[in-house]
């Protein structure tokens, strides 16, 4: 599995590079952002929509494992 779910004894620092470079951004932003801030921060092309959906596929697969939050508007945030 590409993504480990978050769990205790798993560390961040076990996730592939991008995924860190996500959640990095994520936790960096002054509140909850949505997929194309996040792109914008880790350098990804955010300039077509079909572009974003492949960052936005990564953001979900976090939220799935534990490692973020969406919330009901579509924005994504840190757990903590």
């Amino acid at each position: 599995m590409l993504i480990l779910h978050r769990e205790r004894g798993v560390e961040e620092d076990s996730l592939l590079w991008d995924y860190q470079r996500i959640i990095a951004a994520v936790r960096q932003a002054t509140g909850p952002v949505m997929a194309r801030e996040v792109g914008e921060v880790v350098g990804a092309d955010v300039s077509v929509r079909a572009k974003l959906e492949p960052l936005r596929s990564k953001l979900v697969r976090l939220v799935d494992r534990g490692w973020l939050r969406k919330l009901p508007d579509g924005r994504f945030t840190t757990l903590l």
